[in-house]
C-alpha cells in the first residue's frame, strides 16, 4: 500500500505508547515525509520490535539456541539474552527512572552487553541512541544537545569522553567495571521477566545519526516497524539467512549497517552472531576461520586487505559475504571471487532508510554494479529537474519503500526528501535491465573505507589549532581506501614555530573521531574562493 502520510493527516499515526512525547513532537511535518510503500508488510498497530526479535523467535525455536558469541565470552543463548535484557529493563525503569519515550544513549563496543542494553531500552519503551566507540566528547555533546537523552548506559572503558561531554540532566550507569553500582551488578538482582511496553508500530524505536555534509550531524528517526522491515526486505529476499548461520562483521553496532547485519538479521531468523570488539582485516579473517562464521558483513577495503594479506583460505567456510559502506570496485569483487569462489553481495544503504535498498546476490550479480532495487523498494535516477532520466544517463539516485527519511525536527528534511523520493546524494546510472552503477557522491561527503566523513567537520577541527588560519578538506582518490581525507592548510604567516602535518593530524584526532583525521596534509599560501568568499572545493579536488 503506497501511502503519502500528508494525504491523510495526523490520523495516519497510531496512538503512541510514549509518555515522553519528544520524538512524536519532533517528527518532521507529514507533508515532508517520503512516500512509504509497505507492500505486504503488515505488522499491525501495536508492535515492539524487541518482543518480535526475541520472544517470537524463542517461541518458534526455543530458548537454548546459541545467540550471541564473543571471542573471550560471554556466550549467550536466546534465553540468556532475553533474561539479561529483562533485568536491565528493570534497572532502567526502577533505578534510573526511565519512562516510555525517554532517549537512552548507548556507548559500547560490539559485545553482548551492548546488545542486551539495546534490547532493554526497546523493551522498556525507550528510544535507543547507539553511539560509535570512537566518538569524542564534542561529538557526544552535540548528540546530547539534539536528542536530549535522560539516561546513558556506557562501557566503563568509554566513560571519559561521555563525562567530558557534560550532557545536561544525564544519568549514567556503567557496565563492565568492578563498582558495586555497576549495571551488571544491579541487573543481577533484578527479575528475569519483564512485561515489554506495547509500543505502536510507528513509535520511534531508535535515533541514528548521520555524518552531515555541513559538519553538524542529523538524527534520523526510525520506527519499530522499520527495524523489522529491513529484515523482511533485504535480508529475506537477497541475503536469505538460515537459522544455523553464524554472522560476524566489522561495522560498529552504532552504524545502522552493523545493527542490521550483526543484530537484527541473525535474530530475525534464529541465527547466532559473533561480536568482535576489534575487527581489523586480519582479526576478521581469523575469527571467520576459528568460529565457523558463515555470513560476513564488512567494507570493500577489508575484503581487499584480507586477500592481499594472503588470508583467502580463512574465508573458506563463508556462505555469504556482504559489502556496503562504500562502492565495491569490480576489481575487488573479481579478486575475492578468484581467490575464494565467493560472490560478494554488494549493496547501498543509507542511515536515512536504515539499511540496504539496492543489491543483488548469486547469479543475479553483475560485478561493478551495485545491483537492482531490493524487493519492497523502488529506485530511479532523476535529473536536476526532478524527473527520471533515460537509462544510461547519470543522475541523482532516488528511492522509496517501507522505510524512509525522517530527520529529527525536520532538520534539512527538504534537501533529502523531494516529491516523495529519498534522494541519497549519490550519482548513479541505471541500465536497461534495472541494474544501478555508482558514479560519485553529489555532495561534500567523503566516503573512506566505509566511513562517511563530512569535510566541514574536519575543517572546523583544524581551525581550532592556533596556527591554522584557513583550511579546506576534500576527498582524494586512494587505491586502498577508495577515498582519503586530504586537507589544504594555510598557516599563520607570523607563527613562531614550524607546524608539521603529523601535529595537525594528532590535533584533529583529539577533537573528533580518529578515523576522520586527514590522511594527507598539504600546506598552501591561499585557498581558491569566489568573489563572495565561498570556498571552491571543486578546484582542490
Amino acid at each position: 500500500m503506497a501511502q503519502h502520510p500528508s494525504a491523510a493527516g495526523l490520523s495516519t499515526l497510531s496512538p503512541s505508547a510514549h509518555t515522553d512525547t519528544f520524538c512524536r513532537d519532533n517528527l518532521p511535518p507529514l507533508d515532508q515525509w517520503p512516500v512509504l510503500d509497505l507492500g505486504t508488510l503488515d505488522y499491525g498497530e501495536r508492535l515492539n520490535c524487541a518482543t518480535e526479535l526475541l520472544a517470537a523467535t524463542i517461541e518458534r525455536l526455543g530458548p537454548d539456541r546459541p545467540c550471541l558469541r564473543s571471542p573471550d565470552g560471554p556466550n549467550w543463548s536466546y534465553g540468556d539474552l532475553r533474561a539479561q535484557a529483562n533485568r536491565i529493563a528493570h534497572v532502567l525503569v526502577e533505578d534510573l527512572g526511565l519512562v516510555p519515550g525517554n532517549r537512552v544513549l548507548l556507548r559500547g563496543f560490539n559485545e553482548p552487553w551492548l546488545v542486551a542494553c539495546w534490547f532493554a531500552v526497546l523493551k522498556a519503551g525507550g528510544v535507543a541512541v547507539t553511539t560509535m566507540p570512537l566518538l569524542r566528547a564534542g561529538e557526544l555533546a552535540t548528540m546530547g544537545e539534539m536528542c536530549r537523552p535522560s539516561v546513558a548506559l556506557c562501557d566503563h572503558r568509554l566513560g571519559e569522553d561521555l563525562e567530558r561531554a557534560a550532557i545536561p540532566g544525564l544519568t549514567t550507569a556503567f557496565f563492565g567495571s568492578a563498582a558495586d553500582d555497576d549495571l551488571c551488578v544491579r541487573a543481577a538482582g533484578k527479575p528475569a521477566e519483564f512485561d515489554d511496553v506495547p509500543t505502536a508500530a510507528d513509535d520511534v524505536a531508535l535515533l541514528a545519526f548521520t555524518s552531515g555534509t555541513t559538519g553538524r550531524p542529523k538524527a534520523t528517526m526510525h520506527f519499530h516497524r522499520d527495524v523489522l522491515a529491513i529484515a523482511d526486505t533485504f535480508a529475506a529476499h537477497v541475503l536469505r539467512p538460515r537459522p544455523d548461520d553464524v554472522f560476524t562483521g566489522s561495522p560498529p553496532i552504532g552504524f545502522t549497517y552493523g545493527l542490521g547485519g550483526l543484530v537484527v538479521f541473525p535474530l530475525r531468523v534464529g541465527a547466532s552472531t559473533l561480536l568482535l570488539p576489534k575487527a581489523t582485516p586480519d582479526l576478521l579473517a581469523d575469527a571467520v576461520a576459528r568460529h565457523g562464521v558463515t555470513v560476513l558483513f564488512t567494507a570493500p577495503t577489508a575484503y581487499k586487505a584480507i586477500i592481499a594479506g594472503g588470508h583467502a583460505d580463512k574465508l573458506a567456510g563463508l556462505r555469504r559475504a556482504v559489502s556496503a559502506g562504500e562502492a565495491l570496485p569490480g576489481s575487488v569483487w573479481h579478486a575475492v571471487h578468484d581467490a575464494t569462489g565467493l560472490k560478494i553481495i554488494d549493496g547501498i544503504g543509507a542511515t536515512e532508510l536504515l539499511h540496504i535498498f539496492i543489491s543483488a546476490a548469486d547469479d543475479d550479480i553483475r560485478p561493478g554494479s551495485t545491483g537492482r532495487a531490493v524487493p519492497g523498494y523502488t529506485a530511479t535516477v532523476l535529473g536536476d529537474d526532478g524527473r527520471p532520466v533515460p537509462d544510461g544517463t547519470p543522475g541523482h539516485l532516488a528511492v522509496r519503500g517501507p522505510t524512509g527519511c525522517r530527520y529529527l525536527r525536520g532538520d534539512r528534511q527538504e534537501v533529502y526528501v523531494r516529491d516523495g523520493w529519498n534522494v541519497t546524494g549519490d550519482t548513479y546510472v541505471r541500465d536497461t535491465d534495472g541494474y544501478f552503477y555508482y558514479q560519485a557522491r553529489t555532495d561534500d561527503m567523503i566516503v573512506s573505507a566505509g566511513y562517511n566523513i563530512a569535510g566541514p567537520e574536519v575543517e572546523q577541527a583544524l581551525l581550532g589549532h592556533p596556527e591554522v588560519v584557513d583550511c579546506a578538506v576534500v576527498g582524494a582518490p586512494d587505491p586502498e581506501r577508495g577515498m582519503i581525507v586530504k586537507a589544504f592548510v594555510v598557516l599563520n604567516p607570523d607563527r613562531s614555530r614550524d607546524v608539521s602535518a603529523e601535529e595537525l593530524q594528532d590535533f584533529v584526532k583529539q577533537a573528533i573521531a580518529p578515523y576522520k583525521r586527514p590522511r594527507v596534509v598539504e600546506f598552501v599560501d591561499t585557498l581558491p574562493r569566489t568573489s563572495t568568499g565561498k570556498l571552491q572545493r571543486y578546484k582542490l579536488r
